[in-house]
């Protein structure tokens, strides 16, 4: 049987390995992308049911194409984001084979490129792109003993209210995840827990602007790196009811019990820290400051927005953050659910290559790895902020295509002067 050889292979046929397919095709380099399951899986099985982008339309998008139905306001269900990947695919022409896993990639002894084992048989490539995104291995803290009476599951793996079992639930994490699968548990008339910890908190709109613009015109899509000490800061913003500003007052007011930091458990009974009124007023500061240089900006460039003063009035102070719960007593609160919505971790256990450090993060500039021939696209804070969004994805891909393209050209200079040597010595 012939070995199947490529230039560039892509693994994962997500938003990020579609990105990069456009841009490899651009420039002309023969590649392929290969997908475990259907394009944008996880979009599809890995969400809940009534998931939307938590971004608009006119934003959330690649540059060559809309969604469909004109409403650039609109904030995308999951299917149709998708759906909407399927249909960029088709529209540049993807080599895409779905349903073929990769298992290992190791660098070929004594020559360029890399053998890479798939369930549909070995590959051979010059240059190998994980493109395998942000949300690969789910984090769920050992922090809770597992139990029959307790149904523990991590936000991945929520559907829909209808899916757990009777009694009270508590979410831990209140980032985008966390906030819309609780709002959605108290609307359902779940009694829910939710345990707040460190986030930022921007508006949905303001002064008639998404906030997803504000990020643009303030450059805050663009900034290079976290500042130091806020790696686990997380952004609780919804697109839900056409897209709302997350306010931790009003769902307490609905009746969610808002609690510190997620502690320890022993004998059924759990503990907090007594850091709730602090993590949602660092998260008010963080709202307040985006407001303010919003206001900056207006003034400065002598913008027609319209005020909007009520933006900065808070609602009363509820009891669970001035007299914080810091224990519960699962079975006594009816705590049938745990539901854990505490992000990601990278999984890179198939690419065998020398360019992770000890906790198995990537060590790569811009998606270029330490390893000549292995590129990143997808991870979070890549090149910018931006980066592990639709749009913001798109970009670093032109980017790392860009540098597969000027080792091609060395490349080729290389096996132009070797083929040269030999011509010159017979010469000489």
């Amino acid at each position: 049987m012939t070995l199947e050889t490529i230039d560039t292979l892509v693994v994962g046929g997500g938003q990020a390995g579609i990105a990069m397919s456009e841009h490899l095709g651009r420039a002309g380099i023969p590649h392929l992308v290969l997908e475990r399951a259907r394009i944008a899986e996880r979009w599809r099985s890995e969400r809940w049911d009534s998931l939307v982008a938590n971004g608009p339309a006119w934003h959330d998008r690649f540059p060559g194409l809309d969604f469909p139905g004109g409403d650039g306001e609109a904030f995308i269900p999951k299917e149709k984001v998708a759906d909407y990947f399927v249909q960029y695919a088709e529209q540049i022409g993807a080599p895409l084979r779905c349903g073929v896993e990769v298992t290992s990639v190791r660098r070929l002894e004594g020559r360029r490129g890399f053998r890479v084992e798939t369930s549909d048989g070995p590959i051979e490539a010059r240059n190998v792109v994980a493109a395998t995104g942000p949300f690969q291995r789910p984090v769920m803290p050992d922090v809770i003993a597992a139990r029959d009476s307790l149904h523990q599951i991590h936000s991945n793996a929520y559907r829909n209210p209808g899916q757990l079992p009777e009694g009270a639930v508590l979410v831990v994490g209140a980032g985008s995840s966390g906030v819309q699968i609780a709002d959605e548990l108290s609307r359902a008339g779940r009694k829910v827990y939710l345990s707040v910890g460190p986030h930022d908190r921007p508006p949905r709109r303001y002064r008639g602007r998404d906030f997803v613009w504000w990020l643009g015109v303030l450059g805050k899509w663009d900034l290079a790196a976290q500042e130091p000490g806020r790696e686990h800061v997380t952004i609780a913003v919804s697109g839900a009811r056409g897209g709302e500003t997350v306010d931790f007052r009003r769902l307490a007011a609905q009746g969610i019990t808002l609690l510190g930091r997620t502690l320890s458990e022993a004998g059924g009974t759990l503990r907090f820290a007594d850091d709730v009124a602090l993590q949602v007023r660092r998260g008010d500061e963080n709202y307040l400051a985006l407001l303010d240089e919003a206001d900056a900006y207006v003034a400065r460039n002598g913008l027609d927005l319209p005020e909007e003063p009520e933006a900065r009035v808070f609602g009363p102070e509820p009891d669970c953050l001035t007299n914080p719960v810091t224990a519960l007593d699962l079975d006594e609160e009816g705590i049938a659910s745990v539901i854990w919505a505490t992000g990601y971790a990278v999984d890179y256990g198939w690419l065998e290559v020398d360019t992770f450090d000890e906790k198995g993060v990537p060590r790569h500039q811009r998606g270029v790895s330490e390893e000549p021939g292995i590129y990143f696209l997808g991870l979070p804070w890549q090149s910018r902020r931006g980066s592990s969004f639709i749009w913001g994805v798109w970009h670093d891909a032109r980017h790392v295509a860009d540098q597969i393209a000027i080792q091609a050209s060395y490349a080729a200079y290389d096996d132009a002067a070797r083929r040269r040597a030999p011509a010159v010595a017979q010469a000489g």
